[in-house]
């Protein structure tokens, strides 16, 4: 629906109206008059009627018999369509706290995920009209967008290639920004941010996949310290030749190679062994 700005009038013209047509009435009652004050009395009820006030960061979205007049959006104090309904809209901005959901990730692991949502309401014509309770409308879409991304990465990546949840969650926020804002612009509902607030293992695999994390670190760091112990090996061994420190043959390199591979890759100190005969 199609939100109609209204610029009712002031209500404090109305309340001056209000107050005359009061004064009148008493007058003619003092007088004795029956009619004038019954009409008078009458006509400050039906004003009474118009006064609404508009609190700041909210909005009045005026009905008359069942036709949408206008709403409106400044705060202050006015008057509209006597007998018109009034319902109060909040424009401020506001956040929404799902629980913790139970998600398959695109591996098919269970997975325990949470987000937060802030928003604000921008067409209080849709947010009552076009939606029914639509804070009950942004919670079921959170939930539903959250699993519908959730489902489409893994919850880690162990060969690096692509997206994960865990490593790549602003990433992740701002597609769940974008397909939240998709399914709540129907509501009148603006999405400000998305952001991951629980993101964990579902207990029955999070001892295991701790376990596989923990290996994953271990085999990427053996591996780096296996490439420099190399690196440090070759750059030995072109050095003493440079150098013409010593000539090594291929059993000498051999030796040499393997000693100082498990100097530098072992994870206690090397034990030294002085050699004071020959090889051969």
């Amino acid at each position: 629906m199609q939100e109609k700005t209204l610029h009712p009038v002031s209500g404090f013209w109305v309340i001056a109206l209000i107050a005359l047509c009061l004064a009148g009435g008493i007058y003619g009652l003092v007088h004795l008059y029956v009619t004038v004050p019954v009409i008078l009395f009458v006509a400050a009820v039906i004003l009474s009627t118009s006064i609404t006030v508009v609190q700041p960061n909210k909005s009045v979205v005026v009905t008359f018999f069942g036709q949408y007049v206008g709403t409106i959006a400044k705060s202050g104090l006015f008057a509209v369509i006597p007998f018109s309904i009034r319902k109060t809209v909040s424009l401020r901005v506001r956040n929404f706290n799902s629980v913790k959901l139970k998600v398959n990730d695109v591996e098919g692991n269970p997975i325990e995920i949470a987000a937060v949502i802030v928003f604000k309401v921008v067409n209080s014509a849709k947010a009552l009209f076009d939606v029914d309770k639509y804070m009950a409308f942004v919670e079921i879409q959170s939930e539903t967008a959250l699993r519908h991304v959730a489902s489409k990465y893994p919850y880690d990546n162990f060969n690096e290639s692509g997206m994960s949840l865990r490593a790549n969650a602003d990433q992740i926020a701002k597609e769940l920004a974008v397909e939240l804002q998709d399914r709540l612009s129907l509501s009148g509902v603006e999405v400000i941010e998305a952001r991951l607030t629980h993101l964990a293992y579902s207990t029955e695999i999070a001892s295991t996949m701790l376990q596989r994390q923990q290996a994953s670190a271990i085999l990427s760091a053996r591996q780096i310290i296996v490439e420099g112990a190399v690196g440090m090996v070759d750059m030995a061994i072109r050095k003493l030749k440079a150098d013409g420190i010593v000539e090594l043959d291929e059993e000498r390199k051999a030796a040499m190679i393997n000693n100082l591979m498990v100097a530098i890759v072992s994870e206690r100190g090397a034990s030294p062994v002085i050699n004071a005969g020959s090889l051969y």
